[in-house]
This record gives structure tokens, C-alpha cells and sequence, in this order.
């Protein structure tokens, strides 16, 4: 397609892939949604990004990255059944972190039908110089059928001018006075003045009803050259940390056989389990997981809880751990893992992203690289208490168990957890 033309697509379930080609130089970019009433959202509820990943309508929501072959997509699923009648216009936003669209090549936004898997529409965005947001594309309304036209228009303030000029409400950092400004105070000597007695004030009128809090567009992204960050200097250490794993399958894909390498189809009823090992303060070991129904529990040792079994990927919300960050004076390590439990031999053309919500605090997330080896367990994220720090380690390390000895065991050992382990079945 070219910059302002337009074509229609069916009214159903679509998946927006944004797409560009990866490099050293080139800055991360991130995927967004606005749904529109009039050319403003209704409230900031109706902007769709990393930090907000879900429509309440359930017709738009953020699946995160993947990178395959040197390529980086960031998806969107968005119902068009499901859109309010209200809702006129879906705007499709990429925002760039750590650069401007000039570093990012052959930046592309495409269209397929979720179920099929057919295009429905693709536009190649170039000539990208100083901005730092695009609008890619939009869905809009016309005479009760939807089409999507390409837009191509930038902004060089990021997300934060993209997302006010449809009427989001920022969150901006308190400005304090630059460190060393001296404070102003009367002269030496002067007297201080005073105002003279007056009547009694009227009593004060009712305060008015809070503001609705701000979207905070902050968040941390981890990789390979920068793995690691601290919570305690995010403020992210009290509270529930809510840890998610979302995966997409987009293809029948195969894993490993027997030795002689015969490739085993994979099913579409992929089940993936989240699970936690543990190391308490006092020296208790444990698991939480889904096999053996070990769910942990959140106001009681050892203070992490297993949401529920999601068996079916990322068609909702994954999977999901609670930790409660009230508690980390009773941590010592958190190992947070995947392992496969029916489906599939391997995580071959697996695509997952890890996100870590502190209550209070950036979002953390990254994305699994692709795997090449025959694994059934990846350790995805370590949680250390240092002392006085609570750091988060990026591990995204696939694991290949030995014939024989259980995921489970496989990431104890490859962790020094020493737990005795027995078969268990959900």
C-alpha cells in the first residue's frame, strides 16, 4: 500500500504486526493502539500498550515481541467484532526507545487474518528522519464495514506527544530544583513580616474527587548486553509483582524425535507450564507449579502464588505468578521457569515474552531468543535479595534434560537448588 490509501478488511479477529530489521545501532520500538470517539479517547482506558496490554473491551490487546532470522515483530490482536459501536477509529502507533525511525530499517506495519493467517494489508513505512512516534496505519468505520488505511504520520516527542494528542493524561516526573541551588530565604537582619489578625477562615468546602491516576509510559526492556536491573532503585519492592508469560505459536511447527532426529509434529493444544523455585530467607526450598496442584500462596509462605493453569496460550492473558514484594526480607532467590508439559518435544518456533509488574515501579519485560536445541525447560528470570538490594536477572536460558530425569530436576541442578524430587500429574 502507499502513504494514505486504504483497503477494506474483514470485520473479525486480525493480528497488526509492526516490523523491522534488528541491528547494534538500531533503537527498540514498541506497538500501540488508540481507540477513538470523535478523534480523542474516551479516557486513558482506551490507549493499548506495554504498560496497559488489554482493552476492557476485550477487542484489542498487546502480545509483545518476538525476533526471528534478524527481524523483530511487535503484535497486536485486535477483534473488530468486538470494538464498541461508539468507537469510530483504531489508531496503529509504534513508538521508538532509545532513537529515532531513521536507525530503524525497513520498518513495516501488516495486517493478517488471526485465524487464517492470510494478508490483509501491508504498508512499508520510509523516509523516517527525526521522528521518534508514527502512526502506522488506523481501522475506521465507513457505511458498517471496517477498512485500514496507512498512514505514515510522525511525531519527534515519542510516545508521550503521540499519546496526548489523542488525549492521554502523562504521568511526568516531579521537576525539583537542581541539586545545589540554594534555598531563598529573608536576609540576615531583615525582620520577618507578618500579616495582621484576621477573622476566622470560612470552613472549607468538601475536597474535590481524585484525579484518575496518569498512564506511565516508563518501563525497563531486558537483553543480552544489559540483563539486569534493580527493583529497589525502580521503587518496584513492596506490593504484588505480578510475573506473566505470553507465547504465540504462528505456525504447525516440529520439535525433536528420537535420536536418530525424526521430527515430531506439534500440537496446537500447547501446554506450557509457569513454575517458581524458591529459596526463603531461613533456608526452606520449594516449588510452585501447576503439576501437583503446588500453587504457593501470597500472605503465607512462600509468599508467591500460581494464578491458574492457562492452557491455552496466548489467546487471554498466559500465564501468571503473583509475588508479594511485602515479604522480600524473607526471599533469598526467586528462579522463575517454563516448562512444556504436553504439546510438544521442544520450544522450536515458540515466540514468548516475559513481563515482570511490580506494583509500584516500571514494568520489566523481555522476549526469549529462539531456540535451537531440543528443550522442554527454560529458566526465564532470577530474583536475588542481596541484602539490600532486590535485583532481577534476564537468565532466557534453555535447558535440555538428561533421558530420564524430569524438567523440574533439570533446572534444580543447573541452579544448585538440591530439592529431592517424585513424579507428580496435574
Amino acid at each position: 500500500m502507499s502513504k494514505g490509501s486504504n483497503v477494506p478488511v474483514p470485520t473479525t479477529a486480525l493480528r497488526v504486526e509492526l516490523g523491522w530489521r534488528s541491528g547494534p545501532e538500531v533503537p527498540d520500538a514498541d506497538a500501540s493502539a488508540l481507540l477513538l470517539v470523535g478523534g480523542k479517547v474516551r479516557s486513558d482506558a482506551d490507549f493499548v500498550f506495554y504498560n496497559q496490554p488489554q482493552h476492557a473491551s476485550g477487542a484489542v490487546r498487546h502480545e509483545g515481541k518476538r525476533t526471528d532470522g534478524g527481524r523483530v515483530t511487535d503484535t497486536l490482536f485486535v477483534d473488530l467484532a468486538r470494538v464498541e459501536p461508539s468507537v469510530e477509529t483504531v489508531v496503529l502507533a509504534a513508538s521508538a526507545d532509545g532513537g529515532t525511525f531513521a536507525q530503524v530499517p525497513e520498518l513495516y506495519i501488516e495486517v493478517r487474518d488471526a485465524v487464517q493467517g492470510t494478508v490483509a494489508a501491508r504498508f512499508d513505512s520510509a523516509g523516517a528522519t527525526v521522528e521518534t512516534a508514527f502512526v502506522l496505519g488506523e481501522f475506521y468505520r465507513r457505511q458498517g464495514a471496517w477498512k485500514f488505511r496507512a498512514v505514515g504520520q510522525g511525531y519527534d516527542s515519542g510516545l508521550e506527544g503521540l499519546a496526548t494528542d489523542f488525549g492521554i493524561a502523562v504521568d511526568e516526573p516531579q521537576r525539583t530544583a537542581p541539586v545545589g541551588e540554594p534555598q531563598r530565604t529573608a536576609p540576615v537582619g531583615e525582620p520577618q513580616r507578618t500579616a495582621p489578625p484576621t477573622s476566622p477562615p470560612a470552613p472549607a468546602s468538601p475536597p474535590p474527587p481524585p484525579a484518575a491516576p496518569a498512564v506511565r509510559l516508563s518501563k525497563v526492556t531486558l537483553t543480552k548486553a544489559a540483563p539486569s536491573v534493580s527493583l529497589t532503585k525502580q521503587g518496584g519492592t513492596s506490593g504484588a509483582m505480578r510475573v506473566n508469560l505470553n507465547w504465540q505459536v504462528h505456525k504447525q511447527f516440529s520439535g525433536w524425535g528420537s535420536k536418530r532426529g525424526r521430527a515430531v509434529a506439534m500440537h496446537a493444544d500447547l501446554d506450557l507450564d509457569l513454575c517458581a523455585l524458591y529459596e526463603l530467607a531461613d533456608g526452606r526450598k520449594g516449588v510452585v507449579q501447576a503439576l501437583g496442584n503446588a500453587y504457593g500462596a501470597l500472605h503465607q509462605p512462600p509468599y508467591i502464588h500460581l494464578d491458574g493453569d492457562d492452557r491455552t496460550g496466548a489467546v487471554e492473558s498466559g500465564e501468571n505468578l503473583t509475588v508479594n514484594l511485602d515479604h522480600r526480607q524473607d526471599f533469598r532467590r526467586i528462579l522463575v521457569f517454563v516448562t512444556i508439559y504436553e504439546g510438544a518435544r521442544s520450544f522450536a518456533d515458540l515466540h514468548a515474552t516475559v513481563t515482570l509488574q511490580p506494583q509500584h515501579g516500571a514494568p520489566i519485560d523481555f522476549s526469549l531468543d529462539e531456540c535451537t536445541v531440543p528443550s522442554t525447560v527454560c529458566a526465564l528470570a532470577l530474583i536475588t535479595n542481596t541484602g539490600h538490594d532486590l535485583v532481577v536477572q534476564r537468565e532466557a536460558r534453555y535447558l535440555v534434560p538428561d533421558r530420564g530425569v524430569s524438567p523440574q530436576r533439570t533446572v534444580d541442578q543447573a541452579y544448585g537448588w538440591g530439592m529431592n524430587w517424585t513424579p507428580g500429574r496435574k
